[in-house]
């Protein structure tokens, strides 16, 4: 089958090497590189580097819906689109240019966590299993008519990072399955069911600032659900903290006021959430390498509570 693949993100790496193995990819569109770290370096997609090992043609247009890059993909002559964590939203000009449409692989059980965070917000909301479904694309935000949906269940000391990458193996399996069955014309759409939606939108940078007052759950589930991005972090003085792996205890934490570090014998580092005590495994200063709590609770000297 001959297809165009729209990805940007690592998630969607899996399925690009799996249609590149199983089918005829016309074209990977990419998002165009981007300055990143301090010195604005640019750099490439994950999707573009793949891509570039795979020697498939690549286009990085900053619109995709813009006519040159439809002419583009009309010229590629796709029987379907796939997109995977692509980035942009698709107008009919391009999910209704291929015969078989256009489909997406989404990181959630549509209608649940429909946006672009799914799979973080899965884990701060403390879910214990997600998913992935594909779909046809159309003008909504992830409203499109289901095709397959596959669950899996989630770890619960799974970070977002792994939780993803779990996540993008079975999509990359799943793509194959989906485009089997539409070859075959066995594989009918499903409308998405009207109850059960909820909303993934995009993670903002306060969106990882601990509330020391939650229970200790909900912390911890913030820890691991921002390990993409935009991370946990704490203030210490005025220090920024990144809290970057933590364990929950199931110690209560008694007379210690929410946010303190608790005296421990073991030199480990907890810290007293609204309920019990969590233990923070690693961390990072601004600027400084990442250290175990330990490590960093022998150089704190006089602040002992985090805001």
């Amino acid at each position: 089958m001959r297809i165009v693949v729209l990805g940007t993100g690592a998630f969607a790496v899996p399925t690009l090497h799996a249609l590149a193995e199983h089918h005829e990819v016309v074209l990977v569109v990419t998002q165009p590189d981007r300055p990143a770290g301090r010195r604005g370096s640019l750099r490439r997609p994950p999707v573009k580097i793949t891509a570039e090992k795979l020697n498939l043609p690549i286009a990085q247009p900053e619109r995709i819906n813009r006519p040159a890059t439809v002419d583009q993909l009309r010229a590629a002559a796709p029987e379907t689109i796939v997109a995977a964590a692509y980035g942009q939203l698709l107008r009919p000009a391009v999910f209704d240019l291929p015969p078989l449409g256009t489909i997406n692989i989404h990181a959630s059980l549509l209608p649940a966590y429909r946006g672009a965070a799914p799979v973080n917000w899965a884990i701060i909301r403390g879910e214990r299993t997600t998913g992935v479904t594909t779909f046809v694309i159309d003008e909504g935000m992830d409203t499109g008519a289901l095709l397959l949906q596959r669950p899996l269940e989630i770890d619960p000391d799974e970070t977002a990072t792994e939780l993803e990458a779990r996540l993008a193996q079975l999509g990359a399996r799943m793509i194959l399955e989906t485009l089997e069955g539409l070859q075959r014309g066995d594989l009918r759409t499903i409308p998405q069911p009207e109850s059960g939606v909820s909303y993934a939108p995009l993670l903002e940078r306060e969106s990882g600032r601990i509330d020391w007052s939650r229970p200790s759950k909900e912390i911890h589930d913030l820890v691991r659900g921002t390990a993409l991005w935009p991370g946990a972090w704490t203030m210490l003085s005025d220090e920024r903290i990144k809290v970057l792996r933590t364990k929950r205890t199931h110690v209560q934490r008694g007379s210690v006021l929410s946010g303190s570090i608790a005296c421990s014998e073991s030199g480990r580092l907890l810290v007293a959430g609204g309920d019990d005590l969590i233990e923070l495994l690693e961390v990072q200063r601004e600027g400084r390498r990442r250290v175990t709590g330990p490590e960093f609770l022998s150089g704190v000297r006089s602040a002992r509570r985090f805001t």
